[in-house]
């Protein structure tokens, strides 16, 4: 069973884990000495991340345990609410949710549909009008980065460097065997010094004159708890860039490589534009842009299957192998945007379900939409195409495509 979880990390088997998820099924709770215990299967899952005895706190594992995972480093700012058991994570995620989602502010992502067509329009126009195309590097990266931009509050004049600091801190996400880890990490250390003192002087504007941004209601807003600390809107921008960037660029990318492989959904989808709302769900079962949550661990000893889970070990939960468990899923390897009962693990689920799951939803509905009626006869370059190392994380690095022309 450990050479298998080694597969499973292993890059080798990026562009298609899902065989290896079916083994993994098979024993639905795995532990060896020096790993973690995984588990792989639709309800065991949902059930663990409903369970107030999971913790994510990382002060909560007895000791780090040997894995095959790029973690993103530490930075020196306080945990966020992703990384928080409550009181503190109801805290600090309810105070973020007042200004982006119901009751508070039912309407702010919706209101946003009109910018983001306007954004996915414009890096649409800038693609050659025919020949290559790659659609991560000129599309699905730039997209979400602006979107976050646009709702923190940035100014427009100022969102070309939070793209360069954007793209260095996933490139240390996803470092290639080539490169240097010690300047990748330098230079990543300095992405996110710069970004860090950039934000703080915005949040220190947006405390003398807000705006109607999501900075400024961060930054004004008093919870239960009173206010967040400057440290802790910090931490909560960096979660909304870091964990909002990466997981809508995979989703994009995963999404417009399974509809080129899919000619008759992308075909339907051109036709009749509100398909993009089955497909992204779909997608999120099918492909999901987060494979497997690995910072979880039993505040007690807790039994799943007949096997006792002490307290303090490391957990990882395989999000994307319960998405196709066949015990759940009818033909769980058909893609298929017409399924009626389709309640993923895509966005995870319970306390730390996706956060930006409205926003993300939105977004790659608006931009297949728009890719799917705009690009004259896409097809794939290479297939499977070059996969990020981030087995976590999982998507396409490049996905180069050719491309006849653009409609208006």
């Amino acid at each position: 069973m450990t050479s298998l979880l080694h597969q499973i990390t292993d890059y080798a088997n990026r562009a298609n884990p899902y065989p290896l998820y079916a083994e993994l099924r098979k024993t639905p709770v795995i532990h060896d000495e020096d790993g973690p215990y995984v588990v792989s299967t639709y309800h065991d899952i949902l059930g663990l991340l409903h369970d107030p005895r999971i913790s994510s706190e990382a002060r909560n594992l007895s000791a780090p345990v040997a894995d095959d995972l790029e973690q993103p480093e530490e930075t020196s700012l306080p945990p966020s609410f992703l990384r928080l058991d409550p009181p503190e994570h109801d805290r600090l995620r309810g105070m973020t949710n007042r200004p982006f989602g119901p009751p508070h502010s039912p309407r702010r992502v919706e209101d946003m549909r009109p910018e983001l067509g306007e954004i996915v329009s414009g890096l649409i126009d800038g693609l050659a009008n025919g020949g290559r195309v790659d659609l991560v590097e000129q599309f699905s990266y730039p997209f979400p980065v602006t979107v976050i931009c646009r709702l923190l509050g940035v100014p427009r004049e100022d969102e070309s460097r939070f793209h360069s600091w954007a793209d260095t801190l996933a490139a240390s996400l996803d470092p290639a065997p080539s490169e240097d880890r010690t300047e990748q990490a330098r230079v990543a250390e300095e992405a996110k010094t710069q970004l860090g003192m950039y934000l703080a002087g915005l949040i220190e504007e947006r405390r003398k004159s807000p705006r109607d941004d999501m900075l400024s209601a961060l930054v004004t807003n008093v919870g239960p708890g009173g206010p967040m600390s400057t440290m802790e809107v910090l931490s909560t921008a960096a979660l909304l860039l870091i964990a909002g960037h990466e997981t809508t660029v995979n989703l994009i990318t995963n999404g417009m490589l399974t509809l080129l492989r899919h000619p008759d959904v992308l075909q339907r989808l051109r036709d009749e534009p509100r398909m993009a709302v089955p497909i992204v769900e779909e997608l999120l079962r099918y492909e999901p842009p987060v494979q497997l949550l690995p910072q979880r661990t039993p505040i007690t000893d807790i039994e799943i299957r007949g096997v006792t889970i002490p307290k303090g070990a490391s957990l990882w939960l395989v999000l994307a192998s319960g998405n196709r468990d066949p015990q759940r899923f009818e033909n769980p390897d058909r893609f298929d945007p017409d399924r009626k009962d389709i309640e993923h693990l895509g966005l995870g689920s319970g306390i730390h379900g996706c956060f930006g799951a409205p926003l993300a939803r939105l977004e790659a509905q608006v931009a297949l939409a728009e890719l799917a009626r705009r690009l004259d006869n896409p097809r794939l370059v290479e297939d499977p195409p070059p996969y990020r190392r981030n087995a976590v994380l999982r998507g396409p690095r490049h996905l180069n495509i050719e491309i006849d022309g653009l409609r208006p």
